[in-house]
């Protein structure tokens, strides 16, 4: 017998806290808690059932596109369009809002999802994952379009990630802190393993491609070279360097042990501002490291209190212990 909290307890229980709450949102919960467990069977079963490798396809930021990352896709649409939770959704597999059939019944929120995060790593056995964030549809709005998607971080009512990796884990937030939940692949449920997770401080461990080095603007060179200096270097201190080049697994770490994350701008193509997309990637997990007591900035400002001009805009993004990304942000205000 399991004597942990299983995850449908956790978020009935918080229902329980909110006066006059509906089950609408616990509801929409347990639907995407369900979709991340039907990915996690696909993802693990990859190689068996032959849905690896490329799909030849694009998706409308001209990447190419997984078979795995197409299937994903369609599990988040397929397992939620019909569950009258959703007023609307937009994935980043997908150019423009998908709506809800008029067969189905509409609900009171707008979801936003990375149906597989880090899919260039699915080939080689790296853990992916699927992230998602949640906002309120605007009122009196029977049918959402691409500007009622558009607010700010701040405005997220819960943010998660399921990470697909030696086990399958649910991390989420709905504004009262972070917690963990593991999968029980023997019973199929999600069960807290990790209550009220939280990012140290201080941190001897950096995340960054440094492929891109040349291509940095002064202030995160300057950054990264202090932490290569070690303790011969002005920060008196030795650093680990990690990039495993899915989001998922590097906000998972520095939630478990701390660390800064960077994916900053660099001037490979002057006209894009960043890498990372703000409404599917920047924001959720912006939201789960200031929840667990870290810190995320553009280098410019707070990334939530950005204000969004399309669904599939791209940001610079530096995240994770609270020290390090001040320190940072502090070399930009200096230059």
């Amino acid at each position: 017998m399991h004597s942990g909290t299983f995850l449908t307890q956790f978020i009935l229980e918080e229902q329980r806290s909110i006066p006059n709450a509906t089950g609408d949102f616990t509801g929409l919960l347990n639907d995407i808690v369900t979709a991340c467990k039907t990915i996690s069977h696909l993802v693990n079963r990859g190689g068996l059932i032959d849905i690896l490798g490329t799909a030849g396809t694009e998706n409308v930021q001209g990447e190419g596109q997984k078979k795995l990352d197409v299937i994903s896709n369609e599990v988040m649409v397929k397992s939620l369009e019909w569950t009258g939770h959703l007023a609307a959704m937009a994935s980043e597999e997908v150019e423009g809002i998908i709506s809800i059939p008029n067969q189905y019944p509409k609900g009171k929120y707008l979801l936003l999802f990375d149906p597989l995060d880090g899919s260039s790593n699915i080939d080689v056995n790296i853990s992916v994952g699927t992230i998602f964030s949640i906002l309120r549809c605007p009122d009196g709005v029977p049918e959402p379009t691409e500007k009622d998607f558009l607010q700010p971080g701040t405005q997220q009512v819960c943010a998660g990630f399921c990470i697909y990796g030696p086990t399958t884990m649910m991390v989420l937030t709905t504004g009262h802190g972070v917690n963990g939940f593991t999968l029980d692949q023997d019973i199929g449920e999600f069960i807290l393993t990790h209550p009220n997770m939280t990012i140290p401080k201080d941190t001897g461990e950096f995340a960054i491609n440094m492929s891109n080095q040349r291509f940095w603007e002064a202030p995160v060179q300057r950054y990264i070279e202090e932490c290569i200096q070690g303790k011969e270097g002005p920060r008196g201190k030795n650093f680990n360097m990690r990039w495993v080049a899915s989001m998922v697994a590097e906000v998972y770490r520095i939630l478990t042990r701390g660390g800064i994350f960077m994916y900053p701008w660099d001037s490979r193509d002057p006209s894009k501002p960043g890498r990372l997309r703000l409404m599917y990637e920047a924001n959720p997990m912006s939201f789960i490291v200031e929840q667990a007591g870290g810190a995320s900035s553009t280098s410019q400002q707070r990334i939530l209190e950005v204000e969004p001009e399309g669904i599939h805009q791209r940001v610079p993004v530096i995240l994770g212990s609270k020290n390090e990304v001040e320190r940072v942000v502090a070399y930009h205000k200096e230059a």
